[in-house]
């Protein structure tokens, strides 16, 4: 495996930089990932909501819709 130096990875560009952070990210497993108690709380209790709202929700094309109407 090759490894970048802190030299050239200041030379990446943003958009190179951001796409190096992505496919590490994308290279981890939910198991390599480590959550704290307070933080699987707080996911669980977020997806709950979620789930609860979700019948209030509107589809991209109805968001769209609205959206477009509002535009002056």
């Amino acid at each position: 495996m090759a490894t970048l130096t802190q030299d050239e990875i200041r030379h990446l560009s943003a958009h190179e930089r951001l796409t190096l952070i992505e496919r590490l990210w994308d290279s981890l497993a939910d198991a390599d990932v480590a959550v704290t108690a307070a933080q699987r709380s707080e996911l669980e209790s977020r997806l709950a909501v979620f789930e609860e709202d979700r019948p209030l929700g509107v589809t991209w094309e109805v968001l769209r819709a609205e959206l477009s109407a509002r535009a002056p």
